[in-house]
């Protein structure tokens, strides 16, 4: 599939915003902790995925309750679902001149009864001419997502058959209508009822 940069400016995809608020102090020193000053750009993507996907807990798995939307917020809390978790990462790798897009899959549950918009990150380093796109969401049984920029390893591959889809756009912003529903929900049982199932 051929990623489509919305903006075809590079450098709105390291701009801060109120979700990825990577000059946040509580951004920059996690990414000061992770190497964003000593690592090269590669090494440092890398631990800052592992970061975000091993640390930062997915509220289903953990059944935290609490929405976070903003990436300082996200780190703070280590909580969050896909999206948020999203968030986090593209602001870590900003904070480290890295560009970073949010992307999004529509996925379809198990039981075939409802869509669901999965988050995810493309990242572009120094001296590749391709985006890569990384699923922080976090492993659980069943579920293997992996940094890799030549060989996609997200946490679910598409099943076009099911009706799932990949969508190509890479975003320097959060989707409205994710953003919303992350501002608006009291908790994680009421975002489910407001999250989009596509785009």
């Amino acid at each position: 599939m051929e990623l489509i940069q919305e903006n075809p400016e590079l450098d709105a995809y390291l701009a801060a915003d109120e979700a990825i608020d990577h000059q946040h102090p509580y951004v920059t020193e996690t990414a000061r902790r992770l190497g964003a000053e000593t690592s090269d750009a590669y090494t440092y993507a890398e631990a800052a995925f592992t970061f975000v996907r091993d640390t930062i807990w997915h509220s289903v798995d953990s059944g935290d309750l609490r929405v976070s939307w903003r990436a300082s917020d996200v780190l703070a809390t280590r909580n969050g679902i896909c999206h948020a978790k999203s968030h986090a990462l593209a602001a870590l790798l900003r904070a480290a001149g890295i560009p970073a897009a949010l992307c999004y899959q529509r996925l379809v549950n198990d039981d075939g009864n409802r869509s669901m918009l999965h988050g995810l990150v493309a990242l572009r380093l120094p001296g590749r001419e391709r985006w890569a796109r990384v699923d922080a969401r976090g492993n659980t049984p069943g579920v293997d997502a992996r940094f890799s920029l030549d060989h996609e390893r997200l946490a679910w591959p598409v099943r076009t058959a099911s009706g799932e889809a990949d969508y190509p756009v890479l975003y320097a912003a959060p989707r409205p209508e994710v953003l919303g529903a992350l501002r608006r929900a009291r908790d994680r049982h009421e975002l489910w009822e407001m999250l989009p199932g596509a785009l």
